[in-house]
């Protein structure tokens, strides 16, 4: 039979194995997308209107219109996010009805894609005749965004210890008092990294965004957010399958381009984690 130390060492290098299967595909990955695609990262396309169809010129349309998408986003979710996970952590009482909602919003979170996109078109696009636009996809990424955003919330609001709400409750203080100025300060790392990891996913979303803002060649910026917008994931799709001739440069710079926003949106939260982690006193 097996002794403990031994059966560790097997546990461990499964954990191993299974890393590497996973790690491996996604950096070969990666390289090919690199290696195809910084051929094409000029301040050229980057910077410039595409041509002649797409086959020629930049994508700076499909990057503007994308950070326009992920700000809307922000604007829309990340208060109602926060606010939602303060009243069910904070001020909901604990019965069925929380319970029901937060099953609801974790099932929410495991919706597909085109079912959030089919949503906005239905709400946003015809029933409140928004049309294709920014704002109606904008919101449309909103919600989707907000599960993952309510979940990531709770999560750093529960982790704040109980002592620290106790200690502010013996001070005097209220409850508001003591979620602005206790449980909040000390919640932001969570509360950030979930926030932008959730914008990341919905930067790299194409269903929502094909039926309520993306525009096949729009080659020149929106003036407001009532209009349509170029965004790289659809600009992706648009490459590959729709425009013949198209160079293998253009279609791997494009996601060469989308891989780094959302790489950089993530090393930022890692990064506003670290900073926050190191002022904790607990």
């Amino acid at each position: 039979m097996l002794n403990p130390r031994t059966i560790q060492k097997i546990v461990f290098a499964l954990f191993g194995i299974a890393t590497v299967v996973i790690i491996v595909p996604v950096a070969i990955v990666f390289l090919i997308i690199l290696f195809n695609g910084l051929q094409a990262l000029t301040p050229e396309f980057l910077f410039s209107m595409p041509r002649m169809g797409m086959r020629a010129g930049g994508i700076f349309p499909a990057i503007v219109g994308t950070l326009y998408l992920i700000i809307g986003t922000a604007v829309f979710s990340l208060p109602f996010g926060i606010f939602a996970a303060i009243y069910l952590t904070e001020y909901a009482a604990d019965n069925w009805l929380k319970r029901l909602v937060e099953v609801a919003i974790v099932n929410l979170a495991g919706v597909p894609s085109i079912v959030y996109g089919l949503f906005g078109l239905g709400l946003f696009v015809i029933f409140l005749n928004m049309g294709a636009s920014i704002l109606a996809g904008s919101l449309t990424l909103a919600i989707m965004t907000l599960p993952v955003i309510i979940t990531a919330s709770r999560e750093a609001l529960n982790a704040v210890p109980r002592s620290f709400r106790e200690v502010s409750y013996s001070l005097g203080a209220s409850r508001w008092q003591t979620v602005r100025k206790v449980v909040l300060p000390n919640a932001v790392p969570g509360i950030m990294t979930g926030t932008i990891l959730g914008l990341s996913r919905a930067a790299g979303e194409t269903a929502p965004i094909l039926f309520t803002v993306a525009a096949f060649y729009l080659p020149r910026l929106p003036q407001s957010i009532s209009d349509q917008v170029m965004a790289l994931p659809y600009h992706i799709y648009v490459l590959s399958t729709q425009v013949p001739n198209v160079s293998v440069k253009i279609q791997y710079g494009t996601i060469l381009v989308l891989v780094l926003l959302v790489f950089i949106m993530n090393i930022s939260a890692a990064y506003i984690r670290a900073r926050f982690r190191k002022r904790k006193l607990w």
